[in-house]
């Protein structure tokens, strides 16, 4: 059998000591224990023990309290306690029992003691059936605290084998159930007995006040660890029909951490041999009309998830980016919606909540919740129905449309697991007048927009004809009207130019002088027609006074033109001159190329003061 650790061994013999000094001062006579039947499931990394006790009260006087006790060591761990009675011969329908921590007079300080109130006393020689349910966190300890990839996870667990109590206890059992995997080593009792997942030990016979055997337990357990070290559940209620649920997870594996390098090869061809102790997915149960789910983290939409659903629940499974192994850790968010009428009703002039405290997701340890219930703004007279105690506080969220915000109520509690997932209740009170207050500042503005636009499409926002600007402003339209014209007759003096070259190039091919001459006289007549129409817009142009900045550039463009009309003129009457004479055609080149090049230069020129005018 292996060994268990030693803060076990040691917390386990410091304890034995304690109740052996408490054995005699601290027993309560009047109470007995007839039977007591202990179930212990450590199936998950949450443990949870059934306590199931058949107490009879053999005192003279009637008894309206039965007192539970704890080691500190194991209460410190206790998440949840229920107790369940019913008093007659045999056991009947069970009522719940308030229970309350108490301290009574000569207890030790190393125990924990809870209250279980009953509805009425006990009397002497009646027997009282009594279901104690209790949940623990933080109870099983990973041994080894870091594995690698390959290797299983083993826990170990500890606790007592008799039970615990201020009252003498005549039988009892203790039956452990483990997640199935190897057991490494467990106390071996006279009376212990392993079979199949399930450890027994008894049954124990006649046992005092406060009888404590020590049990460890050392096992395999792969479930999935998952603890959350906070999550903010944020619940906004919206009376055009819909309860918006959007919940931010912080997850991490609780159990061993890992050991060495992680190796996504081996895992993807061997989830389950070398990823036993991870965890790569969990299971959401949704109400069952839930609508609009989503499931994201940082970097967006995570599409590994399902859902399935009937008319009872809907189950969303949820695969984080990565498998989680020991101290790793993840973030992501669960959003969807629920519809109004299942869930806000309307009760004694007041509106209320009713929907589960918890998170839906299963097997889960919230080390931290924060559970924000966002009203609709107006909302007045708030009151929390938590059926456990919670931190509570307001604050006031903004959002669209928003004047003085909407009041927010935030309920906050450590250590929370799914028996936490009971309904809570947020009473308020509402008007309908309010539900109108949006639609009609949505009205109110697009009436404004609209009416703003008429009135700006009526006024004539035009300067005043009388101006200076205005002036001035008619007056430099009218010098561009004429720069646009002026170019327009220099264009058409290059196009004639360009006819002069081109009956220059036919007489060289075909000798034709009279047609060289008529092309002559023709460009002459277009020149003078040019010439005229040219001048009245020279005048408009030159006495404009917006026009100081183009008249120079005006003026050189027709000094340039003239004289490049000129020297064109000039050669072309050189060329003519030359075929009549018959001269070679070398002489003529040798005539005309000084001149040739003249006018390709001017033309350049033109061309250029042109387009500076047209950019201005």
């Amino acid at each position: 059998m292996a060994t268990p650790p030693p803060p076990l061994r040691r917390a386990a013999a410091l304890l034995l000591v304690v109740l052996a000094g408490v054995l005699a001062s601290t027993a309560r006579a009047d109470l007995v224990i007839s039977k007591a039947d202990r179930r212990v499931d450590l199936t998950s990394h949450i443990v949870r023990i059934l306590a199931s006790l058949k107490v009879e009260n053999v005192g003279p006087d009637p008894v309206s309290q039965v007192l539970l006790s704890f080691p500190n060591i194991q209460a410190k761990n206790l998440a949840a306690i229920r107790a369940f009675g019913s008093e007659g011969k045999v056991k009947g329908q069970s009522t719940i029992l308030p229970i309350e921590v108490v301290q009574p007079s000569g207890a030790p300080p190393d125990l924990t003691f809870f209250s279980a109130l009953l509805p009425k006393p006990l009397e002497k020689g009646k027997t009282l059936y009594l279901d104690v349910l209790t949940v623990f966190t933080h109870s099983l300890q990973p041994f080894p605290e870091e594995i690698t990839q390959a290797e299983a996870q083993l826990v170990v667990y500890q606790d007592s084998a008799h039970y615990l109590s201020p009252y003498p206890v005549k039988a009892q059992t203790l039956a452990i159930r483990l997640p199935g995997g190897r057991v490494e080593s467990y106390t071996r009792h006279p009376n212990a007995k392993l079979v199949d997942s399930e450890l027994k030990y008894g049954p124990f016979h006649d046992l005092p006040p406060f009888s404590y055997l020590p049990v460890i337990v050392h096992f395999e357990n792969n479930n999935p660890f998952a603890v959350a070290k906070e999550v903010i559940r944020e619940i906004e209620i919206s009376h055009w029909g819909n309860v918006q649920i959007t919940e931010h997870y912080n997850i991490a594996h609780g159990g061993a951490r890992l050991k060495g390098e992680f190796s996504r090869i081996d895992y993807q061809s061997r989830p389950y041999v070398r990823g036993v102790s991870s965890f790569r997915h969990l299971i959401a149960k949704l109400p069952p009309r839930a609508h609009s789910i989503y499931y994201r983290d940082e970097i967006g939409n995570i599409s590994t998830s399902h859902v399935w659903s009937d008319s009872m629940k809907t189950q969303l499974e949820i695969e984080p980016r990565f498998p989680l192994f020991g101290g790793w850790q993840t973030t992501f968010t669960v959003g969807y919606g629920l519809p109004l009428e299942d869930f806000v009703f309307y009760s004694d002039g007041k509106r209320f909540l009713n929907i589960t405290f918890g998170s839906p997701l299963e097997e889960v340890l919230i080390e931290k919740l924060v559970v924000k219930v966002v009203l609709p703004e107006g909302s007045k007279d708030i009151e929390v129905s938590a059926p456990f105690p919670t931190q509570q506080r307001q604050e006031v969220k903004y959002s669209h449309l928003d004047i003085v915000g909407r009041p927010v109520v935030v309920l906050e509690k450590p250590d929370v697991i799914p028996e936490h997932n009971l309904y809570f209740q947020v009473y308020y009170k509402f008007s309908n007048i309010s539900l109108l207050t949006e639609p009609l500042m949505l009205i109110t503005g697009f009436f404004l927009l609209f009416v703003a636009c008429i009135v700006y499409m009526r006024t004539d926002m035009s300067i005043s004809k009388s101006s200076p600007s205005y002036l001035a402003k008619l007056q430099w339209d009218e010098v561009q009207a004429t720069v646009q014209k002026i170019q327009g007759i220099f264009e058409q003096c290059l196009a004639v130019h360009d006819k002069l070259e081109a009956s220059l190039r036919d007489l060289s091919r075909t000798g034709d002088i009279q047609s060289c001459k008529a092309a002559r006289k023709a460009a002459d007549a277009q020149f003078k027609e040019l010439s005229k129409d040219l001048k009245p817009l020279l005048m408009t142009l030159q006495s404009s006074p917006q026009s100081y900045q183009i008249w120079p550039k005006v003026e050189d463009l027709i000094a340039k033109e003239r004289e490049m009309q000129e020297k064109l003129m000039t050669r072309h009457s050189t060329v003519v001159d030359s075929f009549e004479k018959k001269l070679r055609g070398q002489d003529v080149e040798n005539r005309i190329a000084l001149q040739q090049q003249k006018v390709a230069a001017l033309r350049q020129e033109v061309e250029s003061l042109l387009e500076y005018i047209s950019e201005i």
